[in-house]
């Protein structure tokens, strides 16, 4: 019996209906040429956790798990340790029972480093020792699932991405459990409570855009002034830009006219001075179509359109892909196709037309003969970019979110068989008064590929142009008279660069190369490796915002006082992206070569080592670790204290003892209850605030919120007011109970 194991439950039943389902059993299929087809549902194991390798003697919290210390770290495996996932367990004795009557195993994960570690680690927990395929899809839709099948490869030539991924995952545990664990402890000293996660992508990517953030707030911006003619020609009149000679007075070093003296002696010098054409020149120019689309190209353009975050993108992807099977495998970073697919071509766009109606008309126009540079072997890595499949699905099945990513892939797919963008573009350059003025012209001679997005084209810098580029300009020879009816000065200021989004974070992890202030960095990068991975990018930015390293306004992610503490406190070598994509590219030898795994995780050790004898020897509390300025003293910072009657928190000054400062609140969801301070304060202790409180005889009264501490003092309830013209009370209460 042929045993099929696919990473998840719909590519099993993809794979299984393909073959032809005979019967079904319990998290099975059995098919008609009597394969059996079954399914993880991801990662099935996992790695143990620090404690399976520190000494038994090490004190326990009250959850059971050891302690953090400073003297344990680093926790370096000498044999790493992995078992079955407690939810897994179930479907692995199910896989065990149909190993047990298999004559040969198929390896039906993703196509990636994941993919095919997740299934290696069952086949591998078996003790499987018969042949062994890969089964190899981008799609799931029936003409790929058929294609995979007909073209079944030793699976030993794939085992090396899964040791990349587990050379991955070692060297991912060795950094985020320790030197969380590190710094953690560290801002503890300085009298934190906050979890420092620390992370081998996480950090350089919140160090992105902590980077950009402060760049923002230091950017000073400039004036400056372009100085435009309109000048007037026989044939019409148009705008023309001055342009600064060599040794100009009032430029910056940026080339810009910064000095108001000097544009307004160019306007009085050059206003309704005659001049003439000194320049004039025609091009015709092309515009090859754009290329399919990666992960984070379709993210940033959801980004852009819709608002979508970038973990909401990949879902929308990955249901498009697995639920819908209407688009190829989205975890990718290319953008380019296979050329043996071009074939494919009409019957995708057939297939277009037949699930989006309203796109029949422009799918009609398509020649599928055209051969965009989109489609280029030598540039296709392991995953080709994300185009629409042969499957004719029900687009009222999709929702609104999904449609709108759907058609994004769409047109992107569209674009590669419409012709090539022209245009003509004219430069003219004329003298008046000594000075020289620059226009350009552009004309669309055919639409090509853009009729395919029925939108303007895109401007970046749109905002900025000046009304002398890209204008439609008269037809003139060089030599022809002109004269300067009018000189403006357009007043401008230079602009800070933009905040991150989703989309735009994401290509910059994809791009890093150009984040690299080092030449030699940028031009070794240069060749895709960014930080992450195109699975991982998205629930990393996640992560961050979960943590409270980053948030959100509107669709800009901004760093938190709590990121930046963090990124200060950190090694430069821990946050630097250059580090983490040089690893990226010792992770891909491994790939290519399949070999040393073992020499990454020890110069990782080493590394990791380092860094945590660095972090035990300072105390020094990182920046926005600490609670809330204590609103009494306005010296001290709120800490968050365990109860020792009751259980639960409370928060109290931390400068209490230098100051005796005896503020104190109730905690309210793992932060302090403020509320409490905006009460009235306690005339007897100075150092808590009169509240309204519930119980006793008298139903509702007032008492010191610093009761715990030895204040009983109460007073009645006044209509929804402490009533401090009667006497209070002081009664001794019981300890740990406010006096009723």
């Amino acid at each position: 019996m042929r045993l099929i194991v696919a990473e998840k439950p719909s590519v099993a039943k993809a794979i299984a209906e393909e073959l032809g389902v005979a019967s079904r059993g319990n998290g099975f299929f059995v098919c008609k040429d009597g394969s059996t087809v079954t399914s993880c549902f991801g990662h099935m194991h996992e790695q143990l956790g620090p404690d399976e390798y520190t000494a038994d003697d090490i004190p326990r919290a009250t959850n059971g798990r050891k302690v953090w210390r400073p003297q344990d770290l680093p926790i370096i495996p000498k044999v790493w340790k992995t078992a079955a996932k407690e939810e897994a367990k179930e479907r692995l004795q199910v896989i065990a029972d149909l190993f047990k009557k298999a004559s040969s195993v198929v390896n039906a994960g993703d196509p990636d480093r994941e993919g095919q570690l997740l299934v290696d680690e069952v086949i591998d927990a078996n003790g499987w020792q018969g042949p062994e395929l890969r089964y190899w899809s981008s799609a799931t839709d029936a003409t790929s699932v058929q294609r995979a099948l007909a073209n079944l490869q030793p699976n030993a030539q794939f085992r090396r991405y899964g040791l990349a991924a587990r050379a991955r995952s070692r060297v991912d545990w060795l950094i985020g459990m320790n030197l969380t664990r590190a710094f953690t402890l560290r801002a503890r000293r300085g009298g934190s409570s906050a979890l420092l996660t620390v992370g081998r992508v996480q950090t350089p990517t919140l160090a992105l855009v902590v980077e950009r953030d402060r760049a923002i707030e230091n950017f000073k911006a400039a004036a400056y002034f372009n100085v435009l003619a309109e000048l007037q020609h026989q044939g019409g009149n148009f705008k023309a830009k001055w342009q600064a000679a060599e040794g100009a007075k009032g430029l910056d070093e940026e080339g810009r006219l910064t000095d108001k003296a000097v544009a307004e002696a160019l306007k009085a010098s050059c206003t309704g001075k005659p001049g003439n054409i000194t320049e004039y020149k025609q091009e015709a120019k092309k515009e090859k179509q754009p290329r399919s689309y990666s992960l984070a190209d379709v993210t940033l353009a959801a980004s852009q359109k819709f608002g979508y975050s970038a973990d909401d993108v990949l879902k929308i992807c990955q249901a498009l892909y697995e639920t819908h099977k209407l688009t190829s495998y989205p975890r990718t970073d290319c953008a380019y196709l296979p050329e043996s697919q071009h074939a494919d071509a009409p019957q995708v766009l057939a297939a277009v037309a037949h699930v989006n109606p309203h796109l029949a008309a422009l799918v009609a126009k398509a020649d599928p003969s055209i051969k965009s540079p989109t489609w280029d072997d030598k540039q296709v890595t392991a995953h080709h970019g994300i185009v629409p499949t042969m499957h004719r699905g029900d687009l009222a099945a999709l929702s609104d979110k999904e449609k709108n990513v759907y058609e994004l892939i769409l047109r992107a797919y569209l674009a590669q068989f419409f012709p090539v963008h022209e245009y003509m573009a004219t430069t003219v350059t004329a003298q008046v008064a000594g000075e020289s003025f620059k226009a350009t012209g552009k004309v669309i001679t055919a639409a090509g590929w853009r009729e395919v997005y029925q939108e303007p084209e895109a401007d970046d810098q749109a905002d900025e142009k000046a009304e002398a580029d890209d204008q439609a300009l008269p037809a003139m020879n060089q030599g022809d008279s002109v004269t300067a009816k009018a000189i403006t000065l357009q007043a401008q200021k230079t602009k800070a660069p933009p905040r991150f989004t989703d989309g735009t974070l994401l290509k910059a992890m994809e791009n890093i190369y150009k984040y690299m202030e080092d030449e030699e960095q940028r031009r070794i990068l240069k060749d895709g490796e960014g930080i992450g991975t195109p699975a991982t990018r998205s629930s990393i930015i996640k992560e961050l915002k979960a943590r409270e390293f980053l948030g959100t306004k509107g669709k800009q992610i901004i760093s938190t006082e709590l990121g930046r503490g963090l990124v200060d406190a950190m090694p430069p070598d821990v946050k630097s992206a250059s580090l983490t994509a040089l690893n990226e590219r010792e992770l891909r030898a491994i790939e290519t070569t399949g070999q040393g795994v073992d020499e990454f995780v020890s110069l990782q050790a080493a590394f990791v080592s380092q860094h945590v004898e660095q972090a035990n020897a300072s105390n020094e509390a990182l920046a926005g670790t600490l609670g809330p300025a204590c609103p009494r003293c306005k010296e001290g910072h709120l800490k968050r204290w365990p109860r020792k009657e009751k259980g639960g928190h409370f928060w109290a000054c931390d400068k209490y003892r230098e100051t005796g400062c005896k503020f104190a609140c109730d905690d309210k969801a793992g932060k302090p209850d403020l509320s409490v301070a905006k009460a009235y304060k306690c005339p007897k202790c100075e150092g808590g605030q009169i509240r309204l409180l519930t119980g006793g005889t008298s139903g509702k009264f007032w008492g010191c919120s610093n009761y715990r501490n030895g204040c009983r003092v109460t007073y009645p309830d006044k209509n929804g007011k402490p009533d401090t013209g009667a006497k209070p009370a002081a009664k001794k209460a019981a300890p740990g109970k406010p006096a009723a």
